[in-house]
């Protein structure tokens, strides 16, 4: 990096000073000279001037350059001083000089002379654009900060600031001495300040000095952007820089989170009480007053103040969020400032003016507005009156009010004061419907809302993919039940005994079965979704506690309010039920009622067949993921799983004895796969959720129909909870013995065999499925499970992939060497002639590879003799047995 010195441009003219003149020319300029090849019609009177560019040392040494020359058809001419170019200032010419190195003192003796310079990344930029040669005051060496417009705060030394200032020129980049609404970024080296506050209000991307020097470094690369989101976000300002904070009033598990959270949001914790502390946090609904009396540069702020800069990714102004005892006189002043009987101070009344305006100042620039109590208006409805559940009310303080919702509650007629006990019944029925609405309309204005609104400040919460996966079919639920509860508000204003309840219900019996299956059938994934962004994300962390908090939430989490759809049907059957129950028989509703209960039934019930359909394709899909190999004709409609069977081999047809086999049961087929011995990395997909890798690898999937006979083996000392299956595959003549060792508790194993006789009966369309299970001693098929754990069967399983190791190794082709000597001998006769020497060489090659790899090791000896007897017996048995 050059010294400022070197870097400074010597026209007599501070960089500091705000340049917003010359700016505003080079903006302009920019907009339709830089780029583009418009003139002027003032231009059309002027003599038309020539435009040349020298190429100064070592750029006339770039082969690239001149390419790139060429092609926008600049003329150019070569030069390695000054002094040699006789005519640098002829009006004739307008000269344009490019230098490689803004570091070399020739670069200092032009802008000395105020001659134009360029980089050489300006002229190839050009040439990949098609565009000509920008017209710029200052020396420009790339374009990677063209258009953007800094503004710097916090910055002590003069010469830092001359140097940083400098190189934003050099990249194109303006430079405002005050923040205005053009201002693009603020390099801020402090988080203190009115242009920090602004640009924290208007959402403008707040970085370190560290962007600048990063970004210059990367002056070569062409089509390098300084703007670039993924480049700018690794030099972003955090929320909590130069900040000192204490927590007080927390538990230990949210004082250790927080602090943590602290840690990684750039700022530093201290215990309560140090003096060196910034910030005090306090949880406002523990702490009633403070154990000491806090220093005058101590903010003493609530929690939402903490969660608030977390969330918008930028520390949040501090005077909205201050902590106040309950009592505290200044409360007490306030109030009475306030209220009627003023006092005629004219002292009182300044302070209140300036009091009030500087709050206006701060609401405004102020991400989080001051908190709204709910409107009035709904704790007069009957809802309300009767509300005995923990439920939130709802809120339209925040967001944009559904337009379900806007209707004002219509029930201002005065109720008898005694009623019969099916007016009783139903005002229940009204007054959760009334909850219910209120609980949908929180989790959309609250959280919902906020989360989809465009321009949030540090972009994004979560992704749109992650949003729809939460929410799912809420405001379509939200909607229906809007008319519902509309319909019941009608019902009880004008109510007689033969009004009609079921018939509201049975009129939307079809939109509750058209929205509710999906957010249903998905909700534990909208559950598992909000855990890992909770965990991932900690903007979202921040989101859920500060409006987790909020009193319209009932201190209910985001995922217990979510489970309220799925709770609401059940209870509406019942208090359809309680009605009947109370109408009386030659009341018309009573049918009607019958005809309700009847309908959420199947809708209760389609939504259990749709959501057992959903999780056994979801289980098919778990199965493709986790097996590597897994046949694509595995998915089908008509297929589902029912049991998953961890086991053992206890045979060597499949894999090898040892080894962990995986055995998933479907209805129709048997899936065998085996454990992997190498696990690949993880996949992560387009929308940034990480799948983890395929830990098992594809056997074999067996069609149920091929198995024969189940074995149920007999429990000995030597063998425990063993089994084997008879089957017989289509290719093969006789049959096969595949023995395995269950290695979990559950399903036990005669649950498992009849499961498996069961499916396998009717597969094959037998109904005496309990006649397909034999029962075994485990000598008679050669099965033991005694050493299967001992250090003399894993030895005897790793020489044996030691071997097969080997084997593949030392071979060059899977062509057999006669069939391959065959082809070469068919090929010598037909060209009638004898082979080559080199095809000899080539047969001699091939027989000495094959008897290398065919020389038994002196440990393996033993083992395939062994496992040649093991099989010979083992058919024989087989074959007895069968």
């Amino acid at each position: 990096m050059a010294d400022s010195s070197t870097l400074v441009s010597e026209t007599g003219r501070s960089l500091l000073a705000d340049s917003s003149v010359l700016d505003s020319k080079i903006i302009e300029t920019s907009k339709e000279n830089v780029f583009h090849a418009a003139v002027l019609d003032a231009e059309e009177e002027m003599p038309q001037i020539e435009t040349r560019v020298v190429l100064v040392q070592e750029a006339g040494k770039r082969e690239e350059l001149l390419k790139a020359l060429e092609e926008i058809k600049m003329p150019y001419i070569k030069t390695d001083t000054i002094e040699e170019l006789g005519d640098s200032d002829s009006p004739e010419f307008e000269t344009i000089f490019v230098v490689s190195d803004f570091q070399a003192p020739i670069f200092s003796n032009l802008c000395r002379a105020d001659c134009r310079v360029i980089g050489p990344p300006v002229v190839l930029h050009c040439a990949q654009k098609g565009e000509p040669l920008p017209f710029s005051c200052r020396p420009l060496y790339c374009a990677s900060m063209l258009n953007l417009v800094l503004c710097f705060t916090g910055f002590r030394k003069k010469d830092e600031l001359v140097k940083l200032v400098t190189l934003v020129h050099h990249m194109g980049g303006i430079i405002r001495r005050d923040f205005s609404s053009k201002v693009t970024h603020l390099v801020a080296n402090s988080t203190h300040g009115d242009k920090f506050r602004i640009a924290v209000s208007l959402g403008v991307p707040i970085v370190k000095a560290e962007w600048i020097y990063k970004a210059w470094e990367k002056r070569n690369e062409i089509d390098f952007c300084a703007a670039d989101d993924d480049f700018r976000n690794q030099f972003k300002v955090p929320p909590f820089q130069d900040c000192m904070l204490s927590f007080l009033g927390f538990s230990d598990d949210e004082k250790a989170n927080m602090e943590e959270m602290t840690e990684m949001q750039g700022g530093h914790y201290l215990p309560v009480g140090d003096e060196r502390c910034t910030h005090l946090v306090v949880e406002e609904s523990t702490v009633k007053d403070l154990p000491f009396e806090p220093l005058k540069k101590l903010y003493v702020v609530k929690q939402e103040w903490f969660w608030g800069s977390i969330q918008m990714d930028a520390r949040a102004g501090e005077s909205m969020y201050l902590f106040e005892k309950s009592e505290s006189p200044d409360f007490k002043k306030s109030v009475s400032l306030l209220s009627l009987s003023t006092p005629n101070s004219n002292r009182k009344r300044r302070r209140l003016k300036e009091t009030l305006a500087q709050l206006t100042r701060e609401t405004d620039m102020s991400p989080f507005p001051p908190r709204k109590r709910p409107s009035a208006e709904h704790s007069l409805s009957i809802g309300s009156l009767l509300d005995i559940s923990n439920t939130p009310e709802s809120s339209t303080a925040n967001g944009e009010t559904p337009k379900s919702c806007a209707r004002p509650s219509k029930n201002s007629t005065p109720l008898p004061l005694k009623q019969s006990a099916r007016w009783q019944v139903a005002k229940e029925l009204y007054q959760t419907e009334s909850n219910y609405v209120d609980i949908l309309t929180t989790i959309i204005q609250l959280f919902q809302v906020p989360l989809e609104k465009e321009g949030q400040l540090g972009g994004p919460i979560l992704a749109q993919e992650e949003i729809k996966t939460i929410f799912g079919s809420i405001p379509d639920i939200l909607d229906v039940h809007t008319k519902i509860k509309e319909d019941l508000e009608d019902l009880m204003i004008n109510w007689t005994e033969n009004k009609s309840i079921g018939d509201v219900i049975l009129k939307y019996s079809k939109d509750l079965l058209k929205t509710y299956p999906p957010f249903v059938n998905f909700f534990e994934m909208s559950k598992e979704t909000i855990t890992r962004c909770e965990k991932q994300k900690p903007r979202f962390h921040a989101f859920l506690k500060i409006n987790q908090a909020k009193p319209e939430c009932g201190r209910q989490s985001l995922a217990e309010l979510l489970i309220r759809p799925v709770q609401r049907l059940p209870s509406v059957a019942l208090l359809l039920n309680d009605i009947k129950k109370h109408t009386a028989e030659e009341n018309p509703d009573k049918i009607t009622l019958e005809r309700a209960i009847e309908s959420l039934k199947e809708v209760m019930t389609h939504i259990n067949e749709d959501k057992r359909k959903t999780e056994a394709q979801r289980q098919f899909f778990d199965v493709v993921y986790e097996v590597d190999g897994c046949p694509a004709n595995l998915l089908s409609s008509h297929r589902s799983l029912v049991q998953r069977l961890e086991t053992v081999a206890l045979g060597d047809d499949l894999c090898d004895r040892g080894e962990q086999v995986t055995l998933f049961l479907f209805n129709d087929c048997l899936e065998i796969a085996r454990k992997r011995h190498k696990v690949i990395g993880a996949f992560k997909s387009p929308h940034g959720h990480t799948r983890p890798p395929a830990s098992l690898k594809h056997v074999v999937l067996m069609p149920l129909s091929q198995i024969k006979k189940v074995l149920d083996i007999r429990e000995t000392e030597d063998c425990q909870k063993a089994f084997a299956l008879v089957v017989r595959p289509p290719t093969e003549l006789n049959n096969k013995l595949l023995s395995f060792q269950m290695t979990t508790e559950d399903p036990c194993k005669e649950d498992w065999l009849k499961m498996l006789c069961r499916h396998v009966a009717n597969t094959i369309c037998k109904a005496d499925a309990e006649n397909l299970i034999y029962v075994a001693d485990p000598d008679s098929v050669e099965v033991n499970t005694k050493d299967m754990d001992s250090t003399l069967s894993r030895a005897s399983r790793a020489i044996k992939k030691t071997s097969k190791k080997v084997t593949r190794a030392f071979s060059f082709s899977k062509t057999p060497k006669r069939a391959l000597r065959r082809a070469l001998m068919s090929q010598s006769a037909t060209e009638g002639r004898s082979p080559s020497s080199s095809e000899s060489f080539l047969g001699s090659r091939l027989s000495s590879t094959s008897s290398l790899a065919a020389v038994p090791s002196p440990s393996l000896v033993s083992l395939p003799s062994i496992f040649e007897r093991r099989s010979h017996t083992l058919s024989r048995s087989t074959t007895h047995l069968i």
